[in-house]
C-alpha cells in the first residue's frame, strides 16, 4: 500500500500497518477533531487525529524508526475520546493524558491485538510508549508527534509556508535516538511557530471559550446520567447528538451558547472564564559540526526570550470575556 503525505512524501508501508489502519479504533479517529472543541466554534478547525496519525507514523518511517515504532505511532492517539482533551477539562487533568489511562483498555478491546499477533508482534512492546524515542519525548524536546501536530495545524490554520516546513524536516537528523535540527535558524523557526499554537491557539480566547462550555456541558450530562464515560468513545458528532437527543433543557440551553456567532475578547479585568492550559515550554537540542547543545535557549537570545514570554503566559493563563452571544 503507498501512502501519500503532503509533508512527508510517499510511502510503501508494510502489510501489519494496512490492516491495522483499516481497524475501527483507527478509522473512528477520522470523526476525532485534532482541535477539539474548538471546532464547534470555528468549524475551520476541522483536522482530524485520524490526519495527525498517519503523519506521526510516516514521519516515524522517514526519520528512520523501525516498524514497531511505526505502529506506535499510527497507534498512539487511539484512546482520544469524543473533542480529544476536552475530557481533561471536564476532570480537571493538568497534565491532559486521560487518554493515556485508557489506551491499553482501548486497544486490548478492539481487533487489534488479533492483528499484531498475526504478525508475530508483542503487543506489549507497543504498550511501552517510553521505549519509542523518535514518538514521543517529554517537553521540552522534539518528538515525531509534537512535529506533526505543529506543522499540520500552523500550515492549515495559519498558513505556515510548505516550503519552510520543507527546510525543517530536511534539517532533522538523529543523535543517540534524539530528534535534533542543524541549524540555531531551524530551532528558532520551529520555536517561534510552536508558540504560535500552543500558546496563541491553544491558550486564546476561542480554545478556551470552547474547551470551557464544553466540559461544563459533558459535566452536567454525566451528573445528570444522560451519558456515561463509556458514550465519550464515540466520534464527535455521535456523542453531541446523543447529548442533544436528552431534550434537557439545561443542557441544550448550554449547547446553544456553543457557536460560531459568539464574540469574545482578552480581558483580565473583567471576565467569564478564566483558564490555564498545560505547560508547552519548547526547547530542542541543536546539533552542530558533531557536536550537540540540548538546549537551544542557550545558543539563541530570540529562543530565550520566547521561553520566558510563553513560560509568563502558561502561568497566567487566559481571561476570556463574553461580548455577545447571538
Amino acid at each position: 500500500m503507498l501512502l501519500n503525505d503532503e509533508f512527508y512524501g510517499q510511502y510503501k508501508i508494510d502489510q501489519v500497518l494496512v490492516e491495522l489502519i483499516n481497524t475501527k479504533p483507527i478509522q473512528r479517529l477520522k470523526n476525532i477533531h485534532q482541535a477539539g472543541a474548538t471546532y464547534l466554534v470555528d468549524n475551520r478547525f476541522n483536522g482530524t487525529r485520524y490526519d495527525h496519525s498517519i503523519g506521526v507514523m510516516l514521519l516515524i518511517k522517514r526519520l528512520g524508526g523501525s516498524v514497531e515504532e511505526q505502529i506506535a505511532g499510527l497507534l498512539h492517539d487511539v484512546s482520544h475520546t469524543a473533542f480529544s482533551h476536552v475530557i481533561d477539562f471536564v476532570f480537571d487533568i493538568n497534565e491532559e493524558n486521560y487518554h493515556e489511562t485508557i489506551f491499553e483498555k482501548v486497544i486490548l478491546n478492539s481487533e487489534i491485538p488479533s492483528i499484531l499477533q498475526k504478525y508475530a508482534i508483542d503487543i506489549q512492546v507497543i504498550f511501552d510508549i517510553d521505549r519509542w524515542e523518535l514518538l514521543e519525548k517529554e517537553l521540552p524536546k522534539l518528538c515525531a508527534d509534537r512535529i506533526d501536530y505543529t506543522l499540520r495545524d500552523m500550515y492549515h490554520y495559519f498558513g505556515t509556508p510548505k516550503n519552510e516546513i520543507e527546510a525543517f524536516l530536511n534539517s532533522l537528523i538523529i543523535v543517540n535516538g534524539e530528534i535534533c535540527v542543524n541549524s540555531i535558524e531551524m530551532a528558532e523557526w520551529f520555536t517561534e511557530i510552536y508558540y504560535k499554537l500552543a500558546i496563541d491557539y491553544f491558550l486564546g480566547p476561542i480554545s478556551i471559550y470552547s474547551y470551557d462550555s464544553l466540559a461544563k456541558i459533558i459535566k452536567l450530562a454525566l451528573n445528570k446520567a444522560v451519558i456515561s464515560l463509556d458514550d465519550l468513545l464515540l466520534d464527535d458528532m455521535q456523542f453531541i447528538k446523543l447529548i442533544q437527543g436528552s431534550n434537557d433543557r439545561e443542557i441544550l440551553a448550554l449547547i446553544n451558547r456553543l457557536n460560531a456567532k459568539v464574540e469574545l475578547e482578552e480581558n483580565e479585568q473583567d471576565y467569564d472564564v478564566h483558564r490555564k492550559g498545560k505547560k508547552r515550554i519548547i526547547d530542542l537540542s541543536v546539533s552542530l559540526d558533531g557536536k550537540t547543545v540540548q538546549q537551544s535557549s542557550l545558543l539563541s537570545i530570540k529562543i530565550a526570550k520566547m521561553n520566558r514570554k510563553a513560560i509568563e503566559k502558561s502561568a497566567k493563563g487566559t481571561f476570556v470575556k463574553v461580548k455577545q452571544i447571538k
